[in-house]
């Protein structure tokens, strides 16, 4: 059969269902957690291995799929991939043990991370450097309905069947996914097939990107940036739930309304009259400011719905303008190696981002009163570090050549 148009919307919706799995495994289960902590008769640091372990595998899966994507196309490492998750998901609806579902949730960290890798990739593909901070931007506004709905749906489906519901759908998801490359996805990669491929070529590769300093700032800031959600996602159904005492539906509404400010900055994103370096530096300010807020209204003993909520909103429309400005300023120079760039921002944002939900998941040993505070102060350090990642590194960065990767 003949496929799409890759610049087409037919092709541009299946990215945003591909680059939706990762957001999509983590926030649709949110509302569970209380629910599968009490099944399984374990405690909260053991449960949030859940989802730490899923995104440290999402984040290392990402340094294999780039560079396999560069070697041998785009279609192949994604149906591999779509296999990989859509079998992890089954075997997490019928987990036995919090151990075997930690172990699913590994495997499906690694399959589902290649979506986002080779959906960025196959943008600066087709669209070029000038046109991928347009389509990426686009891309994240469509993104943020899936975890404006999720966690929404997640506490109706916990509420009236049990946490396993969640893994039906993903299930679901993962099945319509790998259906969708195998039958509409085209290659995109021109260069593929060309050129030798190994674990020292790779690494060398990636100490090369890691040097130029355009890229490591731009990378930085979206991992900052990012790991302030991840803050909110590891602490939040503990703080609302737990300290606040709403139920698991409300709890899902209240997720939801935050990821609509995701939403709107990301559709600012790629209609700012400015270059990716200035909208990223617009963003981060507002993460601080929101994180800072936030802080504030703890310390100052005033925690409500709304006033954690509010702060929350702010921080999430400067980082739907940081992501796609900062993907597409590391990305875009690197035609030639656009899976690898792709992998390496992809593996440093997620990576760092489980490490601050292990932080914050260790607070709520002090109570949900203390888990509010951490994750509020790392939040507000997160925002922090975006400015600080422009300030000290973006601004007055070379041009990168990609000859030297």
């Amino acid at each position: 059969m003949k496929r799409p148009d890759p610049a087409g919307r037919t092709v541009t919706a299946l990215l945003v269902m591909l680059t939706a799995l990762g957001p999509l495994s983590t926030d649709l289960y949110l509302p569970s957690l209380p629910a599968m902590r009490q099944s399984f008769a374990t405690d909260v640091p053991t449960i949030q291995l859940t989802l730490s372990v899923y995104m440290i595998a999402f984040a290392v899966g990402q340094l294999i799929w780039g560079p396999l994507s560069d070697r041998y196309g785009r279609r192949g490492p994604l149906l591999v991939a779509g296999a990989l998750y859509l079998g992890a998901s089954i075997l997490c609806m019928v987990a036995p043990t919090v151990e075997f579902l930690i172990a699913a949730r590994l495997v499906q960290g690694v399959g589902g991370c290649a979506g986002q890798v080779v959906a960025r990739a196959v943008v600066r593909d087709v669209h070029g450097r000038a046109g991928a901070r347009r389509v990426l931007a686009a891309i994240a506004a469509a993104m943020g309905l899936a975890p404006a709905i999720a966690p929404a749906i997640g506490g109706v489906l916990t509420d009236a069947f049990g946490w396993s519901a969640c893994f039906w759908v993903l299930s679901l998801v993962g099945a319509v996914a790998l259906l969708g490359v195998g039958l509409l996805l085209r290659e995109t990669n021109a260069a593929c097939g060309t050129g030798t491929i190994g674990p020292g070529r790779i690494a060398t590769g990636y100490l090369t990107l890691l040097r130029q300093r355009q890229f490591t700032g731009f990378a930085l800031a979206a991992t900052t940036s990012y790991s302030g959600l991840f803050a909110w996602i590891s602490g939040s159904s503990h703080v609302f739930i737990g300290l606040l005492d709403v139920s698991p539906s409300l709890y899902g509404l209240c997720f939801s309304s935050v990821v609509v400010g995701f939403i709107l900055g990301a559709r600012l994103a790629g209609r700012l009259p400015m270059e990716p370096g200035r909208a990223v530096l617009l963003g981060a300010v507002i993460n601080a400011v929101g994180g800072g807020v936030m802080l504030a209204v703890l310390l100052a003993g005033k925690a409500g719905v709304a006033t954690i909520l509010a702060p929350m909103i702010l921080y999430m429309v400067g980082m739907g303008i940081v992501l796609p400005n900062a993907q597409a300023g590391a990305i875009g120079p690197f035609p030639r190696h656009a899976g690898a760039a792709s992998s390496l921002i992809g593996f440093v944002q997620y990576g760092f981002a489980a490490l601050v939900g292990l932080g914050v998941g260790h607070g709520f040993e002090g109570g949900a009163s203390s888990m509010a505070v951490v994750m509020a102060g790392t939040i507000a350090a997160c925002g922090a570090g975006a400015v600080l990642a422009y300030l000290a590194i973006i601004r007055g960065a070379p041009e990168p050549v990609e000859a030297a990767v």
